[in-house]
């Protein structure tokens, strides 16, 4: 039966409830390996059509008629993240060659202002790297403002900072600028000495920016119109855009293109890849025209990343790879050995492979390796001198120590000069603290950590009145999956508090301990959060990743609802009472719990979800698709994959099933999941449901993937999620103490 769009939905005068817009029925057929799929709704793929706009404005006006009754929930939730938020606040000064870089946060205002001040050079190296005191207000003589976000984004209806760099001599600044939330950016050229922009304007760049050592050059990634970084172009100042060499570009729609410079800023690095194998390209600055070389061929079906640099003056790659070794190790090579059969070739091992260690990377200062592994779920931090690296001499690796078992520890910077690396720490109830870490060398063979800032919470925040606790849920096949319990110190294993799952599972990403300030207004009104490390991620190595992905991607789902059935169990919860959120790949797991367990939510929260999968990954022309294949299987060429997927996809499997509570919150710019997933979605679920709760869709009309750009807007965003959450757990008031003090 065709249907008409409705009028936009409010609630009718009589004052019964607010009715949901009906999108007409538009059939449209596809058909792949004999199977055929009739969908209704495509046809709200074109944003440009004035009748899917009103459609979806008519989808805010009932989302807003729907949860009108929240409006003083969110504001109260609003309220709080402000009220614990140091609105005037800045960053760490970190130190680039001659200058200490930093932003400020200024209350009232959305955006970060960048600015530095001229570093000193005593001879001294741990005083020269002390970062100068910085006070929120208060202006540090010769200041200078590089950028002002706030200036930069009046009047625009969006704004983000892609990157930005600075010569090495520090007269010219770059930063790339994105007004709209389609993630492509305008670059421009500041000359810090005058205040002056060059007349070299970049339009459509994507992230990444780099000077060449010389300032002469400025190095750029650009898209194709699929979003996939593809070129890297190299502009030389003065010149006309048009006349940008395009330095590298990669044809294969499977692959990503990226690049850095090297730690000591001799190379320019090439990053070409997918998740299962990768290739790097070298230029060498002090021969630019030699153009690029390959260290290690994508033929050769090798995971990896290459730090070129010089060991005893000698030229020498660090290689971080998977060759005979899953959870990656790293290596040596002399760049000689390279010219042989890779079978021929010589590498030295620096750590060798361990089925309990996940190597996730590895760079050099001048005088040490830092390595980033992970084990038993967290990620930590190791140093190790270069002398001796890859001999028998070599030393046993330095880890700084921290007291909490649940925490995120991570380089944040390591200038490769400097006789510390920046370090961020954080952990579920603990802000983010920015550390120093001191190189260990021979007057201080132990390393010393420097605190030189823990974020301010406000509002009489204390960690004590919190608890994160680990548990292991079992799932069906009996893999223990690892999962963080949080929760109100004050909350009793009665069995009568609320509930919330959060799940990500997919790209080898991991959850791992973060403080959340806006996450505390869930835990003082006594809902018990748990985070489910459910496979797909990379908690628990590699295996972990490759057992949730491709024809294995089922056991994201289940894992959660595992997770799910322990919290229903656990003794702290009211089993009536547990939602469910995610978002992107982990809304697309939002979908498929929804489908399968439908009975065991009360509400589910899918933030920017990827729930038409299919459809998307189908169509190679779409943002991003070709680069999926990896993740999902490629169901253009393999029916099997194509079967599997149409298995699971959440929007193809709604079913005539009760569904619980659903808000699908997306933005109508996003490139990452375009927000017709949702809108079809809500539609065949309302059409689908056999119950009577709401099913609605929020959707953000200047948004990117992120959502909104500025901070106060975003934190209204996840006000409004939560808000969801709460009231429909019946979880609204505050326990007695919680809370702003």
């Amino acid at each position: 039966m065709s249907h008409t769009s409705s009028a936009p939905a409010a609630a009718p005068a009589n004052g019964s409830a607010p009715r949901p817009p009906v999108a007409k029925h538009v059939p449209s057929r596809r058909e792949h390996h004999g199977d055929v799929f009739v969908d209704n709704y495509e046809w709200l793929r074109d944003k440009e059509s004035a009748e899917v706009v009103d459609h979806l404005k008519a989808e805010n006006a009932y989302q807003e008629a729907v949860t009108a009754h929240q409006e003083p929930l969110r504001e109260a939730i609003f309220q709080e993240i402000k009220g614990r938020t140091q609105e005037t606040d800045l960053s760490v000064p970190n130190r680039k060659d001659g200058w200490w870089y930093y932003s400020r946060s200024v209350e009232g205002k959305e955006y970060s202002i960048h600015c530095r001040v001229v570093a000193q050079n005593t001879g001294d190296p741990v005083a020269d790297w002390t970062p100068p005191s910085v006070e929120p207000g208060v202006e540090i003589p010769g200041e200078q403002v590089l950028l002002d976000g706030n200036v930069e984004a009046e009047g625009k209806p969006f704004f983000s900072v892609g990157g930005a760099a600075v010569t090495i001599d520090g007269n010219l600044y770059a930063y790339a600028v994105d007004n709209s939330g389609d993630e492509r950016f305008t670059l421009r050229i500041k000359d810090l000495r005058t205040g002056e922009l060059l007349p070299d304007v970049i339009e459509n760049i994507f992230y990444g920016v780099a000077f060449s050592p010389d300032g002469t050059r400025l190095f750029y990634t650009v898209v194709d119109d699929s979003w996939r970084p593809y070129q890297v172009k190299a502009h030389v100042l003065g010149t006309p855009v048009a006349e940008d060499e395009v330095l590298y570009q990669e044809d294969d729609v499977a692959m990503w293109l990226g690049f850095d410079l090297a730690s000591d800023r001799r190379h320019l690095v090439l990053s070409i890849g997918c998740s299962e194998f990768s290739e790097t390209r070298l230029l060498r600055f002090d021969d630019y025209d030699a153009g690029l070389s390959t260290v290690i061929p994508r033929e050769e079906h090798i995971l990896y990343e290459a730090e070129p640099f010089l060991l005893d003056g000698q030229e020498t790659l660090l290689l971080t790879h998977n060759k005979d070794a899953i959870n990656s190790m790293v290596s040596l090579v002399d760049p000689a050995e390279l010219n042989k059969p890779l079978a021929e070739q010589h590498w030295r091992t620096v750590v060798e492979h361990s089925d309990d260690v996940r190597v996730n990377g590895a760079g050099v200062t001048s005088t040490h390796l830092v390595l980033s592994i992970r084990k038993d779920t967290i990620e930590r931090v190791q140093v190790l001198p270069l002398a001796g690296l890859g001999t028998p001499e070599q030393q046993a690796p330095v880890e700084p120590a921290f007291d909490e078992e649940l925490y995120t520890a991570g380089v944040s910077s390591s200038d490769y000069e400097a006789p510390v690396i920046r370090m961020g720490y954080t952990s579920y109830f603990t802000p983010s603290r920015v550390y120093d870490f001191v190189l260990p060398t021979a007057g201080k063979p132990a390393g010393q950590l420097l605190l030189r800032k823990e974020s301010p919470v406000l509002g009489g925040y204390s960690p004590q009145d919190y608890v994160a606790a680990r548990e292991w849920a079992i799932a069906d096949d009996g893999t223990r999956i690892p999962l963080s319990v949080l929760r109100h110190a004050s909350v009793q294993q009665d069995g009568t508090a609320a509930g919330l799952v959060y799940g990500y599972g997919s790209y080898e990403l991991s959850m791992d301990p973060s403080f959340g300030v806006s996450r505390l207004s869930l835990l003082d009104r006594g809902i018990v959060m748990v985070i489910a490390h459910i496979r797909g991620g990379g908690e628990l190595g590699r295996h972990w990743y490759e057992d949730g992905k491709k024809l294995t991607k089922k056991n994201t789902f289940t894992d959660f609802i595992a997770a799910t059935d322990w919290l229903a169990g656990s003794g702290w919860v009211e089993p009536s009472r547990i939602a469910a959120m995610g978002g992107s790949a982990g809304g697309l797991l939002m979908g498929a719990i929804a489908n399968m367990a439908p009975e065991k939510y009360a509400a589910v929260v899918a933030q920017v979800p990827f729930v038409d999968p299919l459809t998307s990954i189908l169509d190679p022309e779409l943002p991003l698709s070709a680069l999926e294949w990896e993740e999902w299987g490629n169901p253009i060429t393999d029916p099997e994959a194509y079967a599997y997927m149409k298995s699971y996809a959440p929007y193809e499997n709604v079913r005539s099933v009760p569904y619980p509570k659903i808000a699908a919150v997306t933005s109508f710019n996003d490139t990452r999941v375009l927000y017709v997933e949702p809108a079809k979605w809500v539609q065949a679920l309302r059409s689908a449901s056999t119950g009577s709760e709401p099913i609605v869709m929020k959707i953000e009309m200047d948004g990117g993937h992120g959502g909104a750009s500025g901070r106060y807007v975003q934190w209204r965003e996840r006000a409004w999620d939560y808000a969801f959450v709460a009231d429909s757990l019946d979880a609204t008031e505050l326990l007695s103490g919680a809370g702003l003090k």
